[in-house]
C-alpha cells in the first residue's frame, strides 16, 4: 500500500503477536507522526531488551544476569516450585503475593498439532532440579487448556514416582461471576475444587 519505510515498519508490526494489519498502520503513523526522542527511546528500549535480557540458568525466568531476581532471593523457600508455561505467567502469580517459592517457565505446552513434544519443553531440565532431593511439592501451574491440561498430566505421571508431592492450582468460578453465565467446565471444575468454610 505505501512505499518504503513507511511499508517495512508497518510489515515488520504485523508480524508481532495480536498486531493485525490496520492496528500495525495506526502504530507506524503514530511513530511517524510521534517526538524524535520518544521514537529514540523505543528503539533504544528495542535493542536493550535483546542485548540484556536472556534466560535464568535456574529457572528459565526472564533476568538480566544469570539468575532472576526471584532465584537470588534467598527468603524463598527450595521446597516448592511452581511449574508455568512462559515467564509472563510469573508475573501474574507474583501480583497475587501468594507463593513464596521457586519457579520452573517450561517455555511452552504440549501440542502435538504444533508439533511441540515434551522435548521442546525445558522439561529435562524441571526433572534435574526435582533429583536434587529438596523439594517437596511441585505446583502445576500451567493454563487451563487442553494444551496445558496435556502438560501438568504429563508431568505428574512424570515426578509422582519420585515421592514429591504433585498439586494443581484450582480453577473455577471468578469472583464476581454468576453461575448462569458459566461453562459446564468451568462449573464442573469449581464442584471439584471445592472447600470446606
Amino acid at each position: 500500500m505505501y512505499e518504503g519505510a513507511i511499508q517495512d515498519l508497518i510489515d515488520e508490526l504485523g508480524r508481532l503477536p495480536g498486531v493485525g494489519p490496520k492496528s500495525a498502520q495506526r502504530i507506524a503513523f503514530h511513530v511517524l507522526s510521534a517526538d524524535p526522542a520518544d521514537v529514540n527511546r523505543l528503539a533504544g528500549a528495542l535493542r536493550k531488551v535483546k542485548e540484556l535480557v536472556r534466560f535464568c540458568t535456574s529457572c528459565y525466568n526472564v533476568a538480566e544476569s544469570d539468575t532472576c531476581r526471584i532465584c537470588r532471593d534467598p527468603r524463598r523457600t527450595d521446597e516448592v516450585i511452581c511449574v508455568v508455561e512462559e515467564p509472563k505467567d510469573v508475573v501474574a502469580i507474583e501480583r497475587t503475593g501468594e507463593f513464596r517459592g521457586r519457579y520452573h517457565v517450561l517455555g511452552g505446552a504440549i501440542n502435538p498439532l504444533e508439533g511441540i513434544g515434551p522435548d521442546n519443553l525445558r522439561i529435562r531440565e524441571l526433572m534435574t532440579r526435582l533429583g536434587g532431593g529438596a523439594v517437596r511439592e511441585l505446583i502445576l501451574a500451567t493454563d487451563p487448556n487442553t494444551e496445558g491440561e496435556a502438560t501438568a498430566t504429563y508431568l505428574a505421571l512424570m515426578v509422582k514416582p519420585m515421592g514429591i508431592a504433585v498439586t494443581r492450582l484450582a480453577s473455577g468460578l471468578p469472583v464476581g461471576g454468576d453461575l448462569e453465565y458459566a461453562d459446564e467446565i468451568t462449573l464442573g471444575r469449581a464442584f471439584e475444587g471445592r472447600r470446606a468454610v
